[in-house]
Parts: structure tokens; C-alpha cells; sequence
């Protein structure tokens, strides 16, 4: 039976909300993404969020706020910590704000930064650590944490992959200074594209929505004291297109907003059976010497499945690749490999830190395939008996 990456999550709920949009006729971003703003934020206990159009733009929103806010801005030249595998954007608006990357390994068996090289990787220039906790895996986010508040640094939570999973009772994506999420088609709720930025201070919260939204001020509340938002215009003709800081178009459709606050609503119920699917998953596979999977730090909401092919055992990627598309069991690489791997990396000002032997050994015998909030039992036994087969 076909096993494919993702599936829809939508049901008549999602529809109806796209038609409550449409019968209002108000398509950009109002009342319907405010709302969604609001109730994630208290959904994970947070002052602030900022839905934007990706989880991509939530990074490049979240970095430009940095650069941009009153004490310490990060500037051009400053160096960031950062995992060797991630997605290309996580690491993308860090180059376009003029960082420089330092590349840190990660373990093979969580597939997160390995923390224990965290103190090689600081230098004098240093100013802030990404922290991405990779396919629902939560990251050793309180280590990063302790890590950054004992040397003034950033922590920056890339929780695009990982909505809903947690670290010692606390949710990830709530460690960082700044924190982003993604509500793309394939992730763990689904507002078609959608992002958000979550944050506890307010200045970054004041300077994102001015950012997001071509740098005006409009969406700024009035009495925000804000250095660079300050300074209001009597005139409500000028005011309402007072540009205060370089920005973007980078605003959500209402109908992401509309269709985030159903898919909240069944975000326990999803997480409850990608976990039970996980239990099997693991069954199956823990103990087999053929295969590397994720150990679980933590509460993983287990975005995916990986797998890495112990390079001991010289197993033909290609020919279990062959397998899989045979039985229509659908597989990609995990996440998005290791950068330094990637072409684009000639255009970053980077350095790698100590070698990153296991990134590169996920990137060239790894691959993941789906999980799905719907039970998996079939699938995952066709799965195993594909690759007992090969």
C-alpha cells in the first residue's frame, strides 16, 4: 500500500473557516490572524507572536529584529553557533544580515547539535547560538540555554520541525530569546504556508510587525516606547505610511489565521497518535545493527521517522532507495542534509568546528519517512518488511 511523506490534516472545520474568509471578503491579514497570534501564544505560553507567510520568513522577520533592536543590535561580522544539519533557512538570513556561521556536529543519534562542543565553537565574536531541535526531537535546549545566559549571548529556537514536543515540562519553541515556528502543509498543524515569531520581549515583538509589514508602523500599537517606532505623526494621512525600519512583505492570508485556530483546537489529538505511531516505530526498529534511529530527548512530537544506514555494514543506500520506490513508500533526506554539503555554502562567511563527521554521515546514508496523526501500524510493518527484503 502506498506510504506517502505527508497527508492533509483537514477536515470540514478547516473548510468552513475558509469560508467564513470568504463571505467576509477581507483576505489580508485582520482579525482572523490576530486571533490565531493570540491563541498561540497563550497556547505555549508566551507574551508574543507574529504570524508571517513561512516559517522561512519567521527566521529572516526574527534576525532582522535582532539587528535592528535599541541594546546590542547583532551587527555584520558577529559570529552565530550553529547545528551542521538543518533547513537552508534557518541558516539563509543569517548570511543576508552579514554572519558569520560557525558549524557545529551533531549527534548521531538524537541528530541535534552535540552541546559538548559548544565552548570550542565560542569566540570573542560571538553573540548568539541557534538552537534546532531536528524532526520533533527537542535539541539540548536547557544546556543552550544555561550555555547563553552565562556568557550574554542570543539564544535563537528554530522549532519549525518540532510544534508541540518538550524539554523537562517545558514546551520547545519557548527556550529562545527568539523563537520560530512553521504551519506549512507537511508539519504538525497546517495553515497551507503560514509561520509564526514568539518571543517574551516586547521591543522584538514591536520591531517584527513593523518589519513584516514593509517597515511602517502602522501595526505598531500606539503607545509602544520603542526607540525606533517612536515618534508618531499628528497627521493620520502621513502616519499611516510612516516607515521606520527596512522591512518586508511577509504578511499571512486571513485564511491561514482562520484555518490555525481549528488546527489548534486538534493539536493534542494529532501529537497523541504521532507518539503512538513513534512507539511502534521504535519497536520495530531499536535493536536492529542495520539501522540508526532517533533516541528520544526528551518528549519528541516526531515530526518523521529517520533512519541511517550503519556505515559498518556497507549497505547500498541506492539499492534500499530502489526498494522503497517499488513499494511506494515515499522518503526524503533528513531535513535538509548537511549544509556545508549544499553548493550555497560558498557564498557564506563560515567555519566549521572540529569536523562534522556525523552530519555527514546522516547526509549521505540517511533518509526519513513520514508520520502522519493517523495510525500507522500497516504502514510501518510494510515498511519493515520492505527492508528485511533488501
Amino acid at each position: 500500500m502506498p506510504y506517502e511523506l505527508s497527508s492533509t490534516t483537514w477536515g470540514p472545520e478547516e473548510l468552513d473557516a475558509i469560508n467564513r474568509v470568504v463571505r467576509s471578503g477581507r483576505f489580508t491579514m485582520g482579525d482572523e490572524v490576530r486571533r490565531f497570534e493570540e491563541a498561540f501564544a497563550q497556547r505555549f505560553g508566551m507574551k508574543h507572536a507574529v504570524m508571517v507567510n513561512s516559517g522561512s520568513s519567521a527566521n529572516l522577520v526574527a534576525v532582522a529584529a535582532l539587528c535592528y533592536r535599541s541594546q546590542r543590535p547583532l551587527q555584520r561580522g558577529d559570529e552565530v553557533i550553529v547545528p551542521a544539519i538543518s533547513w537552508a533557512t534557518t541558516f539563509h538570513p543569517l548570511q543576508q544580515y552579514g554572519l558569520k556561521l560557525r558549524f557545529v556536529d551533531v549527534e548521531l543519534d538524537t541528530l541535534n547539535m552535540d552541546v559538548s562542543k559548544l565552548d570550542a565553537a565560542l569566540t570573542p565574536r560571538t553573540r548568539m547560538v541557534v538552537a534546532v531541535s531536528i524532526l520533533g526531537n527537542p535539541a539540548a535546549l536547557d544546556v543552550m540555554r544555561d550555555f547563553c545566559d552565562a556568557r550574554g549571548l542570543i539564544l535563537f529556537e528554530d522549532n519549525c520541525e518540532s510544534l508541540g514536543a518538550s524539554l523537562r515540562g517545558k514546551l520547545c519553541g519557548t527556550f529562545g530569546d527568539v523563537n520560530t515556528f512553521s504551519t506549512f502543509y507537511s508539519h504538525h498543524i497546517s495553515t497551507m504556508e503560514g509561520g509564526l515569531f514568539v518571543t517574551n520581549d516586547t521591543e522584538l515583538d514591536h520591531l517584527a510587525r513593523a518589519i513584516r509589514n514593509h517597515g511602517w508602523a502602522r501595526d505598531v500599537p500606539a503607545d509602544s516606547t520603542v526607540g525606533a517606532l517612536t515618534g508618531r505623526h499628528d497627521d493620520p494621512f502621513f502616519e499611516a505610511y510612516r516607515f521606520v525600519v527596512p522591512g518586508y512583505n511577509v504578511r499571512p492570508l486571513e485564511f491561514a489565521g482562520a484555518v490555525g485556530l481549528e488546527q489548534l483546537k486538534k493539536l493534542d489529538r494529532m501529537l497523541e497518535i504521532r507518539r503512538a505511531n513513534a512507539v511502534h516505530f521504535v519497536k520495530l526498529f531499536r535493536g536492529d545493527k542495520r539501522f540508526i534511529i532517533q533516541r528520544e530527548n526528551g518528549s519528541s512530537s516526531w515530526f518523521s521517522f529517520t533512519m541511517i544506514l550503519n556505515p559498518e555494514l556497507r549497505i547500498d543506500r541506492a539499492s534500499v532507495m530502489e526498494a522503497l520506490r517499488k513499494a511506494g513508500i515515499e522518503f526524503r533526506m533528513i531535513t535538509g542534509g548537511c549544509f556545508p554539503k549544499h553548493q550555497a555554502i560558498r557564498f557564506f562567511d563560515h567555519e566549521i568546528v572540529g569536523g562534522i563527521a556525523n552530519a555527514v554521515l546522516a547526509h549521505d546514508h540517511g533518509f526519513f519517512v513520514g508520520n502522519h496523526p493517523r495510525d500507522l501500524t500497516r504502514e510501518l510493518d510494510d515498511l519493515r518488511a520492505v527492508l528485511n527484503g533488501v
